[in-house]
C-alpha cells in the first residue's frame, strides 16, 4: 500500500490548527492508503505545540517536529522533507486557505505518472488591492529574470513524488527560495485548479519587510540577471558619458569654456553617483549569500520529534 504523508510548516497557529487537523480526517480516513501527517512547529510562542502534542497522542499518525527556534518557513519545510516518511507529500499551510477537497484530484494526477502536481490559485482569497497588484508585478518580474520557469499563481501547496523529495534534499543551501527549486529540479508536472479560500483564523504572519525580503531572496536565487544588467546599464551610461566628453571637448575647443552648467553637472554627478551605489549594493546582496553559504551552517535545528529530543 502507498502511503502519502502530509507535510504542515506551522508558527503561531493555535486557532487555526485544531480546525486543519479536524478537516483533514476525512482524508487520511481514506483506507486505499497509508497515511500521516508531520506537523513541523517554527518556533511558535502559543500553544501551538501543545496541539501538536495532543493530537499525537490521540492519533500516532499525526507527528510533528519541534525546531529549536523560529527559522522560517522555508527552513522548516526543509525540515518537514528531511523526516517526511511517504511514497508522496502533500504541502499544506494550516489555515485552510489551501482547500482540502483539492486533494484526491492531486493524488489522482500523480497515480497518472506525474512526479509535481502543483495547485494553481484561481483566486488569492482576501487581500488588499496594492498586494494584488504588488504580486502581479513581482511575479512577471521574477519570470523575466528567472533562469526556470517560475510558475505565478502557485505556491508551496503540492504534491511532490518522493523522486522529487529526494532531489529537494540534496539542495541544502541557506538562502532558500523553495518555489525557485521546484522549478529547478524538473520532473513531470501538472497541475490542479482551486480557490483559495480566506484563513479561518488568526492573521497572516508574513509582514510587508518579510515579503519584501522574500521577493528580493527569490531572485537573487534564481538568476544572476541584476549583476548583468547592472554591468550592460554601467557600459550603456559609460558610453553616453563618453560621447558627451567628445562634445564637450570640441565645443570647448570651438567656443571657449565659460563657467556654467552647473544644473547639469550635478544631476550627472547625482545620476551617476545612484548608478554606482545601486550597482554596488546589488553585488553585495550577491557578496551577502556567498557569506552565509560559506560558513556551512545547518538550516535549522531540531529540539524534538514526536516529543523525544534528538540524539
Amino acid at each position: 500500500m502507498k502511503k502519502i504523508s502530509i507535510l504542515v510548516p506551522c508558527y503561531n497557529e493555535e486557532q487555526a490548527l485544531p480546525l486543519f487537523l479536524e478537516a483533514i480526517q476525512t482524508i487520511i480516513s481514506d483506507s486505499a492508503y497509508a497515511w500521516d501527517v508531520l506537523l513541523v512547529d517554527d518556533g511558535s510562542h502559543d500553544r501551538t505545540l501543545s496541539i501538536m502534542e495532543e493530537a499525537h497522542a490521540k492519533d500516532a499518525r499525526i507527528g510533528y517536529l519541534e525546531l529549536s527556534r523560529n527559522f522560517g518557513k522555508e527552513s522548516a519545510l526543509l525540515a518537514g522533507l528531511d523526516y517526511v516518511e511517504g511514497d508522496a507529500v502533500i504541502i499544506m499551510d494550516a489555515d485552510l486557505q489551501h482547500p482540502v477537497s483539492v486533494l484526491p484530484e492531486m493524488i489522482k494526477q500523480w497515480e497518472a505518472g506525474y512526479d509535481d502536481v502543483y495547485a494553481r490559485r484561481m483566486v488569492r482569497g482576501k487581500e488588499s488591492w496594492l498586494r494584488r497588484i504588488m504580486t502581479r508585478l513581482y511575479y512577471r518580474l521574477l519570470q523575466s529574470l528567472s533562469e526556470q520557469n517560475v510558475y505565478p499563481k502557485v505556491g508551496d501547496f503540492r504534491l511532490l513524488d518522493r523522486s522529487c523529495i529526494q532531489a529537494l534534499r540534496q539542495m541544502r543551501e541557506t538562502d532558500r527560495y523553495t518555489k525557485g527549486m521546484y522549478a529547478y529540479i524538473g520532473f513531470r508536472k501538472t497541475f490542479v485548479d482551486f480557490y483559495q479560500e480566506d484563513r479561518v483564523a488568526g492573521a497572516s504572519k508574513w509582514s510587508f519587510i518579510q515579503l519584501l525580503q522574500l521577493a528580493i531572496n527569490g531572485i537573487l536565487s534564481s538568476s544572476i540577471k541584476p549583476l548583468q544588467l547592472a554591468t550592460k546599464f554601467g557600459l550603456l551610461v559609460s558610453g553616453i558619458a563618453f560621447v558627451y566628453l567628445i562634445f564637450v571637448l570640441i565645443k570647448a575647443l570651438l567656443y571657449g569654456d565659460p563657467v556654467r552648467g552647473f544644473p547639469t553637472l550635478m544631476i550627472t554627478i547625482l545620476f551617476l553617483g545612484g548608478i554606482q551605489i545601486s550597482s554596488i549594493g546589488i553585488m553585495g546582496e550577491y557578496i551577502g549569500r556567498i557569506f552565509h553559504e560559506s560558513k556551512r551552517r545547518p538550516s535549522y535545528f531540531i529540539r524534538t520529534h514526536n516529543g523525544k529530543k534528538e540524539a
